[in-house]
Parts: C-alpha cells; structure tokens; sequence
C-alpha cells in the first residue's frame, strides 16, 4: 500500500484553541457561564502531525503561522512532538489562526475559526515544498487550508507516487479532480454526503456513499461514524470496523488523532483493518481527555491501551 517506514508530510492548518465548557450551547442572545477555559493548541493539520508525531511516524509538516507569541509557542510545542517544523512559514503582520470552541455536557462542540496566517498558505507555499512532498511515502491534508493549495500538492504527490490521504473536513463540495488524486479518504458522515449527496444513516448508505467516492477514483474510503466505528471500503469491498467503548469528556481533534495514527500504522506496513484498530485505539483516548493536542496519545499509550482489548 505504501512504503512502510517512508516520510509522512502533513499539510494543514494550525490554529490557537480557546475552549470553555457549558452544559448546553446559547441560544441567539443568550449569555450562559461555562466553566474548564482553557486555550490550547489545534487546528485540523497541527493536530493531525501531533497524532502523527506521538504515534511514531517519521512527519515533517507544512503550515503557516502568524509573527506573534501564539506562533513562536506553536512551532516550540511542534518541535517537542517530534515533527520537522522546517517547513513552517512564519508570515509577518499576520496572527495565528484562531479557534472559538464551545464544549457542552455531551462532549459534543461548536466552532468559529479566524484561519489568520493559515490563509497565506498559497500554492506558491506549497511549490516551494515540491521535494519534500516528492520524496514523502505519504501526503496528508484536510480542508482548513485553501483548496487550492491542497490541489497543488496532491498534483506534486500524485506525480512522484506519493500516497494521497485527504480528510475533507470541514465539510465542503470538492472538484472532481481533486478527488481523482485521492488514495485514501476519510470523511465523517456529513462530510460524505456533502461529497456524495448519499444521507449516512446506516451501513447501506455509507456503502453507498463509498462507492460513489470510489466511482471518482478513490480507492480507499474510511467513512468515520462516531461511535459506531468506521465504514472502510476498498475497491468497492467494504466492512464497519467498530470503535472502543469509552467515557468521553470532549471530542475536539477525534478525528484528527484517528487520522494522523491512521497514516502512521499504514506506513509502518500494517493491514488497513489492524491500522484502523490502532487508530480507534488512539482516538478512544484522545476523547477521555480536554483539548485538542494536550488529548492526543503517544506511542506506548495507544500500544497499552490494544494490549488491554487483546
């Protein structure tokens, strides 16, 4: 599937989490306290090479950040994750991309986004990372970035045989060229009808849903359904894996975690079914603990954590 042990690249977004904790979310107009503030790193792609990082991949990372003491703190805490943070790009007179989180009762959250310097990241940016992609076994992205800098690196990855993951997150309608120089795709179930136009309400609609991202050119597809687990399709031919039954105290960067250890576990050569295992694993401690990067597992956490299934 890919080279095992090769270079992952991740391209993304990295942006300042503040986060509170309510008991429900206001209504327009309504002002309610919360409790547990607390500002902590995140953004899809950030959080997607920390997965990568802990988890054990060899993962350099292109992003943007702003010229301020948000972004310098940023790239330190990066640095100490274990990933390459060469590729970042500080861009003067602009700030750090901004997460407004709310957190409720359930777990579940809310959240408005100033993407700052992540909007600086140009296909121009991108270019200037043509070897590092070139070289990388894998090239993974999500859409916090401008579309069309996620076009311009797939193109680089597609033509030099680098794996292509995208996690289309936030949800968005994609051109149909993007989408052909996908290998690997990991939507939650509102990104897959936004892509396919197919409601995911049950394992026949996610099959569904599959198929018509396979009819695109996509060979894998990992359709995320919470805590049903995921529906994994390969050239048509596809299975829900269940999840792990946890506590979950907030799911900020779930799927992130369960994207970045995804890529790490199908790098290393393991089968897409043992790499979906180990990334519920991660996933399902990430969602026992608040925040978004300060959740996410390392290595002999996610290890411990399968020994104890076994």
């Amino acid at each position: 599937m890919m080279n095992t042990t090769g270079k992952l690249v991740v391209l993304g977004s990295i942006n300042a989490d503040h986060i509170l904790n309510l008991e429900s979310f206001p209504k327009p107009g309504e002002t309610l306290t919360g409790s547990h503030y607390q500002v902590a790193f995140g953004g899809k792609g950030a959080n997607q090479a920390v997965a990568a990082g802990r988890s054990g991949a060899d993962i350099a990372f292109i992003a943007c950040v702003g010229d301020d003491d948000t972004g310098r703190r940023v790239c330190t805490q990066l640095a100490s994750d274990k990933i390459d943070i060469t590729p970042v790009a500080t861009i003067a007179d602009e700030s750090t991309g901004v997460a407004l989180i709310f957190v409720n009762a359930e777990g579940e959250n809310v959240i408005g986004i100033s993407a700052g310097a992540n909007s600086a990241l140009t296909p121009e940016r991108v270019n200037a990372q043509h070897d590092l992609i070139a070289q990388a076994s894998a090239l993974l992205m999500q859409l916090e970035s401008p579309v069309e800098s996620v076009l311009a690196a797939a193109k680089i990855a597609k033509q030099n045989n680098t794996s292509v993951i995208l996690n289309p997150a936030p949800a968005r309608t994609l051109s149909d060229e993007l989408l052909g120089l996908v290998d690997i795709i990991t939507p939650n179930e509102t990104e897959a009808e936004k892509l396919t136009g197919v409601k995911v309400e049950s394992d026949d609609d996610a099959a569904q849903a599959a198929q018509r991202l396979h009819d695109k050119g996509i060979n894998t597809v990992i359709i995320t359904l919470g805590s049903r687990g995921v529906w994994a399709s390969r050239d048509g031919k596809g299975q829900r894996v269940p999840g792990f039954k946890v506590e979950a105290v907030d799911t900020i960067a779930a799927g992130d975690t369960f994207n970045g250890a995804l890529v790490t576990a199908l790098l290393e050569g393991k089968a897409l079914s043992d790499a979906i295992r180990f990334a519920h694993a991660a996933a399902a401690i990430a969602v026992t603990r608040r925040g978004a990067q300060p959740s996410v597992p390392w290595r002999h956490e996610i290890d411990a954590f399968l020994q104890q299934q076994e």
